[in-house]
């Protein structure tokens, strides 16, 4: 790496810990760490659990079956070639959301916005950029997630989605909600939280708090989006961060 790339790399690496210090983060663990401690936290109790060590099963579960697998397969076709809302007509590309298929934790946005759109993937704008420092933040990687969106087309200038669109959109969510059975979902921005948790009041009203959504934990916290227009704004950011805890708390039980 030359002077200037090495610089470059600097920067961002200071970005991110400033970051990390605005959403009040304490401590940092690597996801590869994480991941280590969390099995062998596994291994204990399932050891203490078991008189005859030959019967404890120490290996995680990993993949998805080969049924699994077709029903995905034919999830994601069902998505790409979608007409059921007038959205179909302006996008550039789907976004059906991407992530670990059999993922304990489960992130419910909104829309795609225009560099969604572009990629075909979820958050990587702006705001995806954020969560992905908030996932980081947490001892995990993108694709130990599953990262998704109420809609899977962008509404024209990012606008709201309309209640239309949602309801003829809504089966794929619910499908992968399905397949995944997330231990816990993070529902990002008022869009989300509505339609998981039908009812809800404000976000202030309800952030931070645990609903249920088919026998799911439901947290609802703030769009990264909101945090973006809010960038100065310390006490957002540790809000969020604040339910964060509560989510890592439960996946940890």
């Amino acid at each position: 790496m030359n002077d200037q790339e090495i610089r470059k790399e600097l920067d961002e690496l200071k970005n991110q810990l400033t970051f990390f210090q605005d959403l009040g983060v304490e401590f940092l663990i690597c996801p590869e760490k994480r991941a280590e401690a969390s099995l062998s936290k596994e291994k204990m109790r399932e050891s203490k659990n078991n008189d005859n060590p030959l019967l404890v099963n120490l290996e995680p579960v990993t993949g998805v079956t080969d049924n699994e697998e077709a029903e995905w397969d034919k999830l994601i076709h069902q998505i790409m070639v979608c007409r059921f809302c007038p959205l179909y007509k302006t996008r550039t590309k789907v976004v059906p959301g991407e992530g670990d298929r059999r993922a304990r934790l489960m992130f419910v946005g909104e829309a795609p916005g225009r560099d969604e759109d572009l990629q075909g993937r979820p958050f990587v704008g702006r705001a995806g950029q954020l969560l992905t420092k908030i996932i980081q933040a947490m001892g995990l990687s993108r694709s130990q997630v599953y990262i998704a969106n109420v809609i899977k087309c962008r509404p024209p200038e990012n606008r709201t989605p309309k209640p239309e669109e949602i309801k003829a959109c809504s089966p794929y969510l619910l499908k992968q909600i399905e397949l995944i059975k997330p231990k816990v979902i993070v529902a990002l921005g008022k869009v989300a939280v509505d339609f998981l948790l039908p009812g809800a009041k404000s976000m202030s009203e309800v952030r931070g708090n645990f609903g249920e959504f088919s026998g799911i934990p439901v947290m609802p916290t703030f769009h990264p989006s909101y945090l973006v227009r809010n960038e100065g704004n310390k006490e957002i950011k540790k809000m969020v961060w604040e339910d964060m805890k509560k989510v890592m708390k439960l996946l940890e039980s």
